[in-house]
C-alpha cells in the first residue's frame, strides 16, 4: 500500500488551516506512504502540483463548490468527477495507486474512483461521513423518489457497492446502512470514528488575552464552532440562549459561518438579545483560543434528521477538555456516546427547557463539569487521533 490517492472535497493548505483530513494524509506520509491529494483550487493562481506539508496536492480548476446556492453547488459537484479525472491525465500517466480513499461528501466522485481502481487495481476505502441524498431529503432540500433523488441515490448505490470497504463515524450509521442498504455486503462496513491531532497547551494568558478580546472575562461562556447550516439547527442554540437572559453571566457565542449565518443574526436581533454573540470564521490558532477560554462546548443536530449524524467539531471541544452540552435528533448515538464517555449532557432537539435544566446543571457544578472535560479528552487521546484512524484504515484493506 505504498502509494496512497485521496480525492477530497474540502482540503485547506495545511500552513493555513488543518482538518480531519489533511492530519489523515500527514500521518500517511509520515508512515511512508507517496500520497496524491486531489482537491478544488481556491483560485485561480492555486492551479497546479505542488508539496503542502508531507504530501503532494493536485489543485484542480472547479466551479465554485461553496457558500452558493443549492443549484449551482448541484453543478459543480456534477462536473467535479470530469475536472478531477482530466486534471489527473494531464499531471501524470504513473496511476498504480495501490489505495484510493476517498470520503463522502461528495458522492459523484466515485467516477473517478471507479476509473482509478480499473487502471490501477487498487482497492477503493470509503470514508462515510455524509448520507447523501437521503440528509438532503431530511432538510427539505430535495424531494424524495423525484427526479434528483433517483439520480443520487443510484449513485450512492454505486459508491457502495464499488468500495471494497467502508469506514463509518458510529455504530448507528452501520446498522442504518445495512438496514436500508441490504444489497451491500456488510462484511464491507466497520466503525472509523472521527479523529483530531491533540492541540498544544494553551497559556493561560493566551487565554486571559482572548478573554479581553472578546469581552468574556467573569463570563460563564457556551460556544459553539463550525458550520452554520440547516443541519445544525442554530434555531435551537438561540433559543436557549433566549431562555437563559435572566441568568447575567452565563454568555453564547457562535463562532462560523454558513448558509444560516443570517437566520441566526435575524433571531438575535428579533429577541433583542445581549447574552450572545455571532462572529465570522476565525482564523484556526484564534479560534482555538477562544474555545479554551470557553467553559461549555455545544452541538446541535436538526430534530429532522432521519439519519444519524455524529458531530466532528466535538473532537476539538474533547481536545480542549471542554465538556460538551447537546441538542440533538434521536437518531443518532451521539448523545449515547456522551452518556458511556461521561463525557457531557444531551436533550433532544427542540426541547428547550430540558437543555436549559442541562445547561444551568454545568453552569452550578464547576468540579462536575471539569470532570466531564477530561473524560472526553481521555476518551479522544485512547480513540480518536489520526493515528488510530490511520492504523484502523489500514488494518481493513489488509483484510481485503
Amino acid at each position: 500500500m505504498k502509494k496512497v490517492v485521496f480525492l477530497a472535497l474540502g482540503y485547506p493548505h495545511v500552513e493555513k488551516s488543518t482538518i480531519l483530513y489533511t492530519d489523515l494524509m500527514q500521518e500517511f506520509a509520515r508512515k511512508g506512504h507517496d500520497v496524491l491529494v486531489v482537491a478544488p483550487a481556491f483560485q485561480k493562481n492555486d492551479y497546479g502540483c505542488r508539496i503542502e506539508g508531507d504530501v503532494k496536492v493536485l489543485r484542480v480548476a472547479t466551479l465554485p463548490l461553496f457558500r452558493v446556492g443549492a443549484i449551482r453547488k448541484g453543478i459543480a459537484n456534477l462536473l467535479l468527477p470530469f475536472q478531477y479525472k482530466k486534471a489527473i491525465k494531464n499531471y501524470t500517466n504513473d496511476l498504480d495507486f495501490d489505495l484510493i480513499i476517498l470520503p463522502t461528501p461528495p458522492i459523484t466522485l466515485i467516477t473517478v474512483a471507479s476509473w482509478l481502481k480499473k487502471v490501477s487495481s487498487g482497492k477503493v476505502y470509503l470514508i462515510l461521513r455524509d448520507i447523501f441524498p437521503q440528509n438532503a431529503v431530511d432538510l427539505n432540500m430535495m424531494k424524495k423518489n423525484g427526479l434528483f433523488h433517483k439520480y443520487f441515490r443510484r449513485q450512492e448505490l454505486k459508491l457502495y457497492n464499488a468500495s471494497d470497504t467502508i469506514g463509518c463515524m458510529s455504530k448507528a450509521n452501520v446498522s442504518y446502512l445495512k438496514y436500508h442498504n441490504p444489497e451491500v455486503k456488510s462484511e464491507k462496513l466497520h466503525l472509523l470514528p472521527n479523529w483530531e491531532k491533540l492541540p498544544l497547551p494553551i497559556s493561560q494568558d493566551d487565554i486571559n488575552q482572548i478573554s479581553e478580546k472578546f469581552k468574556i472575562t467573569d463570563k460563564f461562556v457556551a460556544i459553539f464552532g463550525g458550520n452554520l447550516g440547516k443541519p445544525q439547527r442554530m434555531e435551537n442554540i438561540v433559543n436557549l440562549a433566549k431562555s437563559c437572559e435572566e441568568y447575567k453571566d452565563i454568555f453564547f457565542l457562535i463562532l462560523g459561518s454558513g448558509t444560516e449565518q443570517g437566520t441566526v443574526q435575524r433571531l438575535i436581533s428579533k429577541f433583542n438579545l445581549s447574552n450572545i454573540k455571532l462572529i465570522d470564521r476565525l482564523p484556526k490558532k484564534e479560534y482555538i483560543q477562544v474555545l479554551a477560554a470557553a467553559d461549555v462546548g455545544l452541538i446541535s443536530l436538526s430534530e429532522e434528521f432521519t439519519i444519524p449524524n455524529f458531530p466532528s467539531k466535538v473532537l476539538t471541544y474533547f481536545g480542549l477538555q471542554k465538556p460538551v452540552l447537546a441538542s440533538l435528533d434521536l437518531q443518532t448515538d451521539f448523545g449515547q456516546m456522551l452518556e458511556e464517555t461521561k463525557s457531557g449532557l444531551w436533550a433532544e432537539a427542540g426541547e428547550t427547557k430540558k437543555l436549559k435544566d442541562k445547561l444551568l446543571w454545568l453552569y452550578k457544578n464547576k468540579e462536575e463539569r471539569m470532570k466531564m472535560g477530561v473524560n472526553g479528552y481521555n476518551h479522544m487521546k485512547s480513540n480518536l487521533t489520526p493515528e488510530i484512524a490511520y492504523e484502523t484504515i489500514m488494518h481493513e484493506i489488509s483484510n481485503i
